[in-house]
């Protein structure tokens, strides 16, 4: 009996101290917990009076204004689904925030238009915010927050796992309305989305799959908002009211992220089909970089925005990452020494795909260009890859951006080749390069330029205009067969480095030394000779194929 009389007793005076405890304080209040305990105690269904639950606003004005503007504040908290964590709510009467000020902001990434401030000693809403309650209302409740109760009044008072029935029927009305809206958004969207889409340089370029992703994404977006404006107005209870609206802005979020991406796919074709035309094949190699980078920047900013939606300090986060990203970006410097040369041969351009280029004793073609490195292929069909990081402080000869191929050599032809003929042999040389389709015209050198030890040097210099290595391999023979055929016509015989004891007459022998045709009707008509052949192609690098 005994311990049943003081398990009543102990039981009574933990009632009495949970009843103190929930008891709201009297003004004046000393702290922002009082203050705001006082407001949303007397809002309560069984302790409603909003007279007093006005003595938390400051300067409101006459007590009507101040009640009503305790009970709109109170109605934009349900409305975006904001509840207060108590525990978090500072007690301290000194209170001061981390910029050294006497004002506390209980919602700082949702609602920061809402504070509280000490003046004179006493916390109460700041007059900034109580001056700014009615326009806040009037986001939060577009359509006004008793609209669904004007036309539903008298549909019962009995709640129903925690909701009236006018509530039931709002929500099914409101999700009723966001369908139909859904439906005419898409009916509306896709042909209209289909015929922007449509070019008049391309016109099938957008897949028709693309445009009606795009359109059913966007239009679950809008209804989304739609969702948003109407829902605060069913005064659903608070716990209910956050989940539904941290629900419907998280999907908000995805459906932002998902319309970005769609719409960076189908910028990405025009993009694709526009670097296609243009002669600099980089773009081509540049473009999956680019899609990607926007890729990570859009999901990124998806997830920030949701983070702050459940009251996490971005700032914070963000800066931890950039500490954690600089720690790795140091033990990882050559990695991140090559994006950053990626991005010097991406915006400098110094070759491009298909180019011969030359560094560092290497010789190729370049096949691709990398985030991280280079691929050359070499002409002994080999691979080489060089990082983008050590490739941007290289010294590159690039083959591929000349505007013409030069051809440079020299003709050694023997001591006993007399002047005049050596005269005509160099005006035949010019001919040929002056009839030759391949090469350029306006300058060539081409002369009797120095004696050798053992020849007569002719400095051959000329330059083709040809896109190919592979075309101006071709010139070169032609240009190179053509001159064998001239001096075989001619009879000037080339030199080589010999050693040779000469003996020009011996008794009872005819003399060695060669017989020159020096007449100069002779070399004219045997040089004249020859120009028609060759300019009829019989004497041709083609092998007597006409030229035009």
């Amino acid at each position: 009996m005994r311990s049943w009389l003081l398990f009543l007793v102990v039981f009574c005076s933990g009632l009495s101290a949970i009843w103190a405890q929930e008891q709201p304080p009297e003004a004046p209040f000393e702290s922002p917990y009082e203050a705001m305990y006082n407001h949303l105690y007397y809002l309560q269904e069984e302790s409603y009076q909003p007279a007093l639950s006005a003595r938390s606003l400051a300067q409101a004005g006459d007590s009507i204004r101040a009640t009503e503007l305790a009970i709109k504040l109170k109605q934009i908290l349900d409305g975006k689904g904001l509840f207060v964590r108590w525990q978090d709510v500072p007690r301290d009467t000194a209170y001061l925030d981390s910029m050294g000020r006497t004002q506390y902001v209980p919602f700082p990434f949702q609602l920061e238009e809402i504070y509280l401030e000490r003046v004179d000693g006493q916390w109460r809403y700041a007059a900034n915010t109580v001056d700014r309650i009615a326009d806040l209302h009037r986001k939060v409740y577009p359509l006004g927050a008793d609209v669904l109760v004007q036309f539903m009044p008298r549909l019962g008072q009995q709640r129903f796992l925690g909701l009236y029935l006018w509530q039931y029927l709002g929500l099914v009305l409101l999700l009723l309305a966001a369908f139909l809206v859904h439906l005419l958004f898409t009916l509306v969207l896709r042909p209209l989305l289909s015929r922007l889409s449509q070019s008049k340089i391309y016109p099938s370029l957008v897949p028709r799959a693309q445009v009606v992703k795009l359109a059913r994404y966007f239009s679950v977006f809008l209804v989304l908002r739609l969702l948003l404006v109407g829902l605060p107005s069913l005064q659903l209870p608070p716990a209910a009211n956050e989940f539904a609206l941290q629900t419907i802005q998280v999907l908000t979020a995805l459906m932002v992220v998902l319309v970005l991406l769609k719409v960076l796919d189908i910028l990405m074709i025009y993009a694709r089909r526009f670097a296609q035309r243009t002669t600099n094949k980089l773009d081509e190699q540049l473009l999956p970089i680019l899609k990607g980078v926007v890729q990570v920047l859009i999901i990124g900013g998806g997830i920030i925005q949701v983070l702050r939606m459940f009251s996490i300090d971005v700032t914070a986060l963000i800066a931890g990452i950039s500490i954690g990203s600089l720690a790795i970006a140091l033990a990882a410097k050559d990695t991140v020494s090559n994006l950053f040369g990626s991005v010097t041969v991406f915006l400098d351009q110094p070759f491009q795909i298909g180019d011969w280029i030359h560094f560092d004793g290497v010789d190729g073609m370049v096949e691709e260009v990398g985030v991280r490195s280079t691929r050359v292929r070499t002409f002994a069909n080999s691979l080489v890859y060089i990082p983008n990081g050590v490739l941007a402080n290289m010294t590159i000869n690039n083959y591929g951006l000349r505007s013409y191929r030069r051809f440079n050599t020299v003709l050694s032809i023997t001591y006993d080749t007399p002047p005049e003929l050596i005269e005509t042999f160099v005006a035949g040389l010019r001919e040929i390069v002056a009839h030759h389709p391949r090469t350029r015209k306006d300058f060539y050198e081409i002369h009797l330029n120095s004696f050798s030890s053992s020849s007569l040097d002719i400095l051959f210099y000329i330059f083709f205009d040809v896109p190919t290595w592979s075309e101006e391999l071709k010139g070169r023979q032609e240009i190179m067969l053509a001159i064998l055929r001239l001096a075989r016509e001619l009879g000037v015989r080339f030199a080589f480095p010999t050693s040779t004891v000469h003996v020009e007459n011996l008794p009872g022998q005819e003399s060695l030394s060669p017989e020159y045709a020096t007449g100069l009707e002779e070399r004219r008509a045997r040089l004249s000779k020859f120009l028609t052949d060759y300019r009829k192609g019989k004497n041709g690098a083609d092998g007597g194929q006409k030229r035009s």
